[in-house]
């Protein structure tokens, strides 16, 4: 049987685009040519979310995985018409979204957010994490210690309950870190490893719960295996702790910039090139691709 090759992502978006003025579902050229150069982005991006190969192939759910990953990457105009393309495909071509229902409009761009963080020292953490009550400081320190964002403070789970997915890692990751290994799960869906130093892997310990918890967060529901902060009540207080401790803050995702740019110093005393380190470190933040972590070395 004869085995057919997956079409280019630009031949991809160009069937597309063509079934659209094919069925006189555009007028404007400008308009299909838009389509075709957001559709081509996804057709390509997908792939390296692991979200498939075929665009026609994406669901209301994955469509929406890959608008949450997009999210960290671009700005919102270009998320908004990455959206209304796929949503312009579902609702036409391939009918699997009906035409009464929207994809996920909440999901805004964060690369606004993050291009305007900055990085904590390590004293200015400290200080932030003692303006904070007991539960919310051990959050701090525990997102301090592994770059994680603050949804991610509430899918902590030991690595031996849940194993990271299935994706190719370099020999440097976490190299010079000793620790405990948990999971977390990010964008996308994407469940990776992170290290916690052993004292604080004790605290963390000391909050497991017999039952895991459901916490609400921006309208998803987690899981929580410890009674720790995180989320958006988390970030709050993480802000207003900054503000009381410091006389600023620059948010809570500027812990994770702190993690970026301690990391890439400590891979460099290894004497380690510099595309390794930013691909170890993209690796160890959850990032597809190493170009989106250089934002957080600024």
């Amino acid at each position: 049987m004869a085995r057919f090759s997956v079409k280019t992502p630009e031949q991809q978006a160009f069937s597309v685009t063509k079934d659209f003025t094919r069925n006189n579902i555009l007028d404007s050229i400008r308009t299909v040519d838009n389509y075709r150069g957001a559709l081509k982005s996804v057709a390509k991006n997908m792939q390296q979310y692991g979200l498939g190969d075929l665009l026609r192939g994406l669901t209301p759910e994955t469509a929406n995985s890959y608008l949450n990953i997009r999210a960290e990457e671009v700005r919102q105009s270009q998320l908004n018409m990455e959206r209304q393309a796929i949503q312009c495909m579902m609702h036409n071509i391939t009918k699997t979204l009906d035409k009464n229902n929207k994809l996920d409009s909440s999901i805004k761009s964060k690369r606004e957010t993050i291009e305007a963080s900055r990085s904590y020292t390590p004293e200015q953490v400290h200080a932030i994490a003692s303006a904070q009550n007991e539960r919310n400081a051990l959050a701090t320190e525990i997102a301090y210690a592994a770059g994680l964002r603050a949804h991610e403070l509430l899918t902590l789970q030991r690595i031996e309950e849940r194993a990271p997915s299935n994706r190719s890692a370099l020999e440097s990751k976490f190299n010079g870190r000793d620790g405990v290994s948990y999971t977390v799960q990010g964008k996308g869906g994407l469940v990776r490893k992170v290290v916690l130093p052993h004292s604080l892997s004790e605290r963390l310990e000391s909050k497991r719960l017999d039952t895991a918890n459901t916490v609400s967060d921006r309208d998803i529901n987690y899981r929580s295996q410890y009674d720790i902060a995180g989320g958006q009540r988390w970030s709050n207080s993480f802000s207003a702790a900054s503000n009381r401790a410091l006389g600023w803050s620059s948010g809570a995702h500027g812990v994770r910039h702190s993690y970026a740019q301690e990391r890439m110093s400590e891979l460099q005393n290894q004497r380690l090139n510099y595309t390794t380190r930013l691909e170890t470190v993209s690796q160890e933040m959850g990032h597809f691709r190493p170009d989106i972590t250089e934002v957080y070395l600024r």
